[in-house]
């Protein structure tokens, strides 16, 4: 396995051990199951932030033969202690001797990027955290799974995703969706001209009336770092509706389902409509925020979007969930989440796609595994810095639009507003000290 000075993995541990790092080092035999890579050819793994999704990721990494989690972050002390229990456990049923004790549990994600032993981090936290993270990791010399949204803001994704072309790091977007076959499919149809001109693309995006009322201040439970928790975002007494998976209802962490399952579709519209390095150039939007209480982002909404190249596409609060693309000869709906497709006429869907023409790249059809042959590989995944955070940036320019109310002329290439010093500020946050890109 390569690590970010350019030497494999197995001598990187191999001069540790001279060296007195020892802690750090496995046994060749502690997870040597026939036909599975010795442990010094696996890709070393950090998991940061083992909520929801970096659950459910964590688990997926404790059956794959391919890399070995070696290291834990979170700033909940109780779910940090549960992951790397439920870490060790998996690697003991797997160990010759039935025991192991190779994965280390950190409050701090920075102790976890400092280990020379961890090639690649998963990022899981709440997305108040997605780019700081990304660009610590970055300078770490870490390869990245981010989930997405790729960053809280327009200008800490530009930050980001330079930074991951800087360090020359490979990066994968949680924008799974792109390796659904029936989402690429759809994609390669449109692009190729099976349903004609593209002129309109309808993203349904049904939401949750996620509505709290005001809460009293409640004591910080015992092992959790709020502080932490918090991070850049400005300080609010805690309250447990606020923590944990509740954040995404709060602008001051989320753009709320915009860039929670927006994220995915609009993703799927933006590499569809063949703008996934690029964006629109008018939005307009309007929106139902609560007024009162803890949650407040977007409970309904509907917003317009216009592109370069003629393309008009509206994001409505509405079922069923997926991306409908119609052009002059027909059209085509993806589901998210789902994969069933359907669309006019029905033959499109049993059009070929020639060798002559557009493919859209994936290898694996599984998210996880195309991250691990690019880590391999040093080729761009399918889900890259740039197109996530495109993607971002298309979820917060609905956003803002919603929240001043008016139409916004939008420079996808210099990332500003036109004439609109307002909108502008709204590019990016001031950060709580002492927290800082």
């Amino acid at each position: 396995m390569s690590t970010a000075k350019g030497f494999s993995r197995r001598q990187f541990l191999r001069g540790a051990a001279v060296v007195g790092a020892a802690p750090y080092v496995i046994a060749s035999s502690a997870l040597g199951a026939p036909g599975q890579p010795a442990p010094s050819n696996r890709i070393g793994i950090g998991v940061i932030g083992v909520g929801g999704q970096g659950s459910g990721h964590l688990g997926a990494f404790l059956g794959n033969p391919e890399v070995q989690v070696i290291a834990i972050s979170d700033v909940d002390r109780t779910r940090r202690e549960n992951a790397q229990k439920r870490t060790e456990e998996a690697y003991a049923k797997k160990a010759p001797t039935g025991t192991y004790k190779g994965c280390t549990a950190y409050g701090d994600f920075r102790e976890l990027l400092a280990r020379p032993d961890i090639d690649a981090v998963l990022i899981g936290t709440p997305e108040n955290w997605h780019s700081l993270v990304t660009i610590a990791a970055a300078k770490a010399g870490k390869d990245i799974y981010c989930e997405k949204p790729f960053a809280p803001t327009i200008a800490e994704g530009r930050a980001a995703a330079n930074a991951v072309k800087q360090y020359r790091r490979v990066l994968q977007v949680g924008s799974q969706e792109r390796s659904n076959y029936k989402c690429r499919y759809a994609c390669e149809l449109v692009r190729n001209g099976r349903i004609g001109k593209v002129h309109t693309v309808r993203v349904n995006l049904p939401t949750d009336r996620h509505v709290m009322g005001p809460l009293p201040p409640e004591p910080i439970p015992d092992g959790f770092d709020y502080d932490m928790w918090l991070g850049p975002a400005p300080w609010a007494p805690y309250a447990r509706a606020r923590c944990h998976g509740n954040f995404r209802w709060i602008l001051d962490y989320s753009d709320g389902e915009l860039t929670d399952r927006g994220a995915h579709v609009g993703d799927i519209a933006q590499w569809g409509n063949g703008t996934d390095r690029s964006g629109p150039i008018e939005i307009e939007g309007r929106g139902e925020f609560p007024t009162d209480g803890l949650y407040n982002t977007a409970t309904q909404f509907t917003i317009n979007y216009k592109y370069a190249n003629g393309v008009n596409l509206t994001c409505a609060s509405q079922p069923p969930r997926g991306v409908r693309f119609e052009g002059d000869k027909g059209w085509i709906f993806v589901h998210i989440h789902g994969g069933l497709t359907e669309a006019e006429p029905k033959s499109l869907l049993k059009s070929f796609i020639r060798p002559d023409e557009l493919h859209l790249y994936d290898n694996t059809n599984n998210h996880h595994k195309n991250w691990f042959n690019c880590i391999r590989t040093r080729k761009e995944t399918i889900a890259p810095a740039e197109a996530g955070h495109r993607t971002s940036s298309f979820c917060h320019l609905g956003n803002i639009a919603m929240i001043l109310g008016r139409k916004l002329k939008w420079d996808p290439d210099k990332e500003q507003f036109e004439n609109d010093e307002a909108a502008n500020r709204m590019v990016g946050r001031t950060m709580r000290s002492p927290w800082r890109m």
